[in-house]
């Protein structure tokens, strides 16, 4: 069995879909792909037309969509079961999910993270008004998923799902402005499931800075 992830290690799809891997206990080799690249590798056009991350290969089968991927992930391979099976608890895993993709991502981290945190980084100055208007964003998505969560270990219930793979890697971007640790206090549920998350073993497993 052959299982490649093409993938840039900055990116919270990609870290995503090496939770998702890393949880299943599946191993595999994680080839860098930059889509910020002028010009991705003509290789890696042939399996995502897009030149997006990630891109999974396994056994020449070929998937890309971090969605399709982390639960192809779960359906195919054997371990910890990923995804909820009542109705509900999984209908409530999907919605958050769609939250996070369509609410969370850019607020999060191309709006706080990238400007009150990457731009300095780099010596250069973020922009103010990307991180009041994305801390603004931000408050309204927290809250949503702040009533969303269970009153429970994880968002959807006692298990870890997929959901909590999804969102775990933008919130660790998110808490690394002070504004951001800041606004997520504010929100009891989605604090205590946060400090839980941060110390799994998959976590820092899958940090970006990390040489695995």
């Amino acid at each position: 069995m052959t299982v490649i992830l093409h993938g840039y290690r900055p990116s919270v799809y990609v870290r995503a879909a090496r939770l998702a891997l890393t949880e299943k206990g599946v191993a595999y080799d994680l080839v860098e792909v930059n889509p910020f690249a002028p010009d991705p590798p003509p290789d890696y056009r042939r399996l995502h037309p897009f030149g997006r991350v990630p891109t999974l290969v396994h056994d020449g089968f070929t998937l890309y969509e971090t969605g399709a991927i982390t639960r192809y992930v779960d359906r195919a391979f054997s371990g910890p079961a990923l995804q909820p099976t009542a109705p509900r608890a999984l209908a409530r895993q999907d919605q958050i999910l769609g939250i996070v993709d369509s609410y969370v991502y850019w607020p999060l981290v191309r709006q706080v993270f990238v400007h009150a945190v990457g731009q300095p980084r780099r010596g250069q100055a973020g922009d103010a008004a990307e991180i009041a208007a994305g801390l603004a964003a931000a408050g309204t998505a927290l809250a949503a998923l702040e009533a969303l969560a269970a009153d429970d270990a994880f968002l959807v219930g006692p298990a870890l799902c997929l959901a909590d793979l999804h969102l775990l890697p933008m919130i660790a971007y998110f808490v690394q402005a002070p504004e951001g640790a800041a606004l997520l206090a504010r929100h009891g549920r989605l604090q205590a499931w946060w400090e839980r998350m941060a110390g799994r073993p998959s976590v820092g497993a899958t940090d970006p800075l990390s040489t695995r």
